[in-house]
């Protein structure tokens, strides 16, 4: 009885949690308090009141895809219903790797700087602050000027598969979205507005391939929201109660519906689980984006800078998706606005990057 319980209560407060979009949901608590002793508790996912937080997540998740599919479009309206034209569009979609590439620039410069791979909790150990401190460092030029991109792609996709081995698989697993990243770059290039068009025009990617680009970046970004929520909620409590004891974010007896902070770190895992899964899942995305919009942003003047920079790569994520339409007739925008928009490619160089 007691943990039917806590679930009606979880589940009131989870509704809470989605309709005020909850600010801690979104907090990466490793970046401010560090890993507590024991790492992650796989036990305490399966227990009955976090395996019933995700099983609700899921099942919410299978209702809202099949009436995604059902519907074929969202709530909001596109941009086309608030006045958009084809040629607008296209020429936005072109700025679009310039955009993207500012954003994964940023943060990837300081963590180099600072000598952290991705993010501010995993340290580098020795010389290897130094050597890929600089590779850092080196991509983020790359990609924020647009030279060398692709091969600056190839290289941050390597170094997230180098850091697996040297600061292990979770913070990886964790920061996944900038192999998102590596895989837009890599198949995108960084567009019109860049230093490859100009000189290096023979490296443009195909543009079969340019379609898949934003939906790489976006599975990213979700997959390291939903693989947040266990590695710093569902299977590392601790961690999350740490936090709320440094960080007193637990507002839920504010609204009257007051909660231990071990069912609040769940609420909060939820939210995240379910932003990261229908993100990933192309699930109505833009009002995903809108929802998530606050929660992302609640904690900016708590955490100031370092969330500011650690989260720069998911603003621009949700401000590119926010404005992503759907169906064939996008396509053939977004690859008109990479090939043919500010600084068209030369009519000598074909799809395949290569003199005709």
């Amino acid at each position: 009885m007691k943990i039917l319980g806590q679930l009606s209560l979880g589940a009131v407060a989870l509704a809470v949690l989605i309709g005020t979009s909850a600010g801690p949901a979104h907090a990466h608590e490793k970046w401010f308090v560090g890993e507590p002793a024991g790492g992650l508790r796989w036990d305490l996912l399966f227990r009955p009141l976090p395996l019933a937080f995700v099983g609700v997540v899921l099942l919410v998740t299978l209702l809202g895809g099949l009436l995604w599919r059902a519907r074929g479009r969202g709530f909001l309206p596109e941009p086309e219903a608030l006045g958009a034209t084809d040629g607008g569009r296209s020429l936005l979609y072109g700025l679009v790797p310039l955009i993207l590439g500012i954003h994964v620039a940023v943060p990837l410069l300081v963590n180099g700087v600072q000598g952290t791979l991705f993010s501010p909790d995993n340290e580098m150990p020795g010389v290897w602050a130094n050597f890929l401190g600089l590779a850092e460092a080196g991509i983020a030029l790359a990609l924020f000027y647009g030279g060398l991109t692709r091969v600056a792609a190839a290289s941050l996709g390597l170094l997230w598969f180098f850091g697996i081995f040297l600061v292990g698989l979770e913070p990886m697993l964790e920061n996944v979205l900038y192999l998102g990243f590596a895989a837009f770059f890599l198949l995108a290039g960084r567009g019109p507005l860049s230093v490859d068009r100009l000189i290096f025009p023979r490296l443009e990617p195909r543009a079969e391939l340019s379609r898949y680009a934003v939906p790489a970046v976006r599975i990213g970004v979700g997959l390291s929201l939903a693989l947040v929520a266990f590695t710093e909620k569902f299977a590392n409590i601790s961690l999350g109660l740490a936090f709320l004891e440094e960080y007193p974010l637990n507002f839920t007896g504010a609204l009257g519906v007051p909660l231990p902070d071990e069912a609040f770190v769940l609420c909060a895992g939820a939210v995240e689980l379910l932003v990261g899964l229908w993100i990933a899942l192309g699930i109505f995305v833009r009002e995903v984006v809108v929802v998530a919009w606050f929660p992302i942003n609640l904690t900016l003047t708590l955490f100031a800078w370092e969330e500011l920079i650690g989260h720069l790569p998911i603003y621009g994520v949700m401000a590119v998706l926010l404005v992503w339409g759907t169906g064939p007739k996008n396509r053939s925008l977004w690859i008109e606005g990479l090939r043919e928009r500010l600084l068209p490619l030369t009519p000598s160089v074909g799809d395949s990057g290569r003199p005709r």
